[in-house]
């Protein structure tokens, strides 16, 4: 764990962080988020039926859009030339919900996992914008880090701490 945050300077001021020094690896994120709704809503989507179109293709769309913008919404995130977005949505009839997955690759001198993260979010939050016309209830939860690999911090792996 590190002991202190690397985005505040001595005096407290906000600042990104220089990784000019820094070597260049393959790194990639996998983060996670629930969409809970009710288990019809959960029908309506998986059948194809939401007033606004396919519920499923249009959150990953945005999440893999919003991935790539991810520095333009976080202020102190570098901008990446990603290699690959991928954002996966499954339907999980247990929870009731949707079960959102995304994965952010690059080749460089910084992690992913804020884009992998932001990719995750945009996805839950545009699932909700498209079928909140039946389910205001939808609640958006759990939206976490699941693993990270590369770079000088190592690997990273929700659960082995």
């Amino acid at each position: 764990m590190m002991s202190t945050l690397t985005h505040l300077g001595s005096n407290g001021e906000a600042n990104m962080v220089d990784v000019g020094s820094k070597a260049e690896t393959e790194r990639t994120a996998i983060a996670e988020g629930l969409v809970l709704m009710r288990p019809e809503t959960l029908s309506i989507i998986m059948e194809g039926n939401a007033k606004k179109g396919d519920v499923i293709a249009t959150a990953r769309i945005a999440g893999i859009m919003a991935a790539k913008k991810t520095h333009e919404l976080i202020p102190l995130c570098h901008p990446l030339l990603l290699n690959k977005v991928s954002v996966e949505i499954e339907a999980d009839p247990a929870l009731p919900g949707l079960r959102v997955t995304g994965l952010a690759r690059v080749s460089g001198k910084t992690g992913v996992e804020m884009e992998a993260l932001t990719a995750v979010s945009v996805a839950c939050l545009t699932v909700y914008d498209m079928a909140k016309a039946v389910d205001r209830s939808m609640t958006i939860t759990s939206v976490r880090l699941v693993e990270k690999s590369g770079g000088k911090s190592g690997d990273f792996r929700a659960g082995d701490q």
